[in-house]
């Protein structure tokens, strides 16, 4: 297969609220509330599959409803998926959305009862024989499967989402990648460079949202990729832009482009993803995304 994503697939309640902040008040009125398969593995897995590569995903779940319908969800996306079963539960979250697409995340990682599962290597070991790109989400019992990545023959990924530079939880899976992604909106200075310091990391990608994102190359200079806007797809929510980014960048450096070829298709797909409602409810295909590279290029 193409991408093997082991971690991070949940279950999202999508709450639109009129405003963030909300309000002060007891009662506040809202648009019906939709819930979805999501989270950060799932998205990228998901985000793949559109782009036509051959993904699969492994993860722990549990033996709920919330598990049913996972299983059920990739059963009918035609999505390999493998799991194994924890009392803990399924992830959840529950996302307060304003009009502008902006989000508050509440986030039930299922811990502490998670922390310290012990999983059987059997999860994902097949899997990494047979696959060219492993990413890894940021969930503690994919902490167990490193050691055998780095013996494996195979790229890898992970996203660190909102890392500060200085928590321990995010340091073993950072260093452990040729390509980090991370949010930079609470990224000190000097955490890009320890990255590449202590890890083995090619790349590393830190996006801002609407700012864009920053390309780091080791030992060359950082590259600002502006941000896209989509004319006929206005920001209306911004769950999963950052899973869409991720899929498109593998999708793309997986097919031999560059790192900043891979980082604008990135961007574009993150935008596409703001344009719908929910979680990972409309990401962009392989054709969409090569229409707007071209229109792209065309106005450069």
């Amino acid at each position: 297969m193409d991408v093997f994503v082991i971690g991070g697939v949940g279950v999202d309640t999508i709450v639109r609220v009129p405003e963030l902040p909300l309000p002060d008040r007891e009662t506040i009125p809202v648009a019906p509330i939709e819930s979805y398969v999501g989270h950060t593995g799932h998205g990228v897995a998901l985000g793949c599959h559109r782009l036509g590569l051959d993904a699969a995903i492994a993860d722990v779940i549990g033996d709920d409803d919330e598990g049913d319908r996972i299983r059920w969800t990739y059963q009918r996306l035609g999505i390999p998926f493998t799991s194994v079963v924890t009392p803990c539960g399924t992830r959840r979250s529950v996302n307060l959305v304003s009009p502008d697409g902006r989000r508050v995340s509440l986030y039930d990682p299922r811990r502490p009862q998670y922390d310290g599962f012990k999983v059987h290597p059997d999860l994902w070991r097949p899997d990494l024989t047979r696959t060219r790109h492993v990413h890894v989400s940021i969930m503690d019992f994919a902490r167990q499967a490193l050691p055998d990545l780095a013996m494996a023959d195979c790229s890898m990924s992970t996203d660190l989402h909102d890392w500060d530079g200085v928590d321990d939880y995010h340091r073993d899976f950072a260093t452990a990648a040729d390509v980090v992604f991370v949010s930079a909106q609470a990224l000190p200075d000097d955490a890009i460079g320890w990255i590449f310091t202590h890890g083995r990391a090619q790349a590393v990608v830190a996006m801002a949202g609407a700012d864009g994102s920053y390309l780091h190359v080791a030992t060359e200079k950082p590259v600002h990729i502006p941000p896209v806007e989509i004319p006929d797809r206005p920001v209306v929510d911004t769950n999963g832009a950052g899973d869409a980014y991720v899929a498109a960048f593998l999708a793309t450096w997986l097919d031999g482009r560059s790192w900043r070829e891979a980082a604008e298709a990135g961007s574009i797909a993150g935008a596409w993803a703001c344009g719908s409602h929910g979680t990972h409810t409309d990401l962009i295909t392989a054709e969409q995304l090569m229409t707007l590279i071209l229109k792209e290029l065309s106005t450069d």
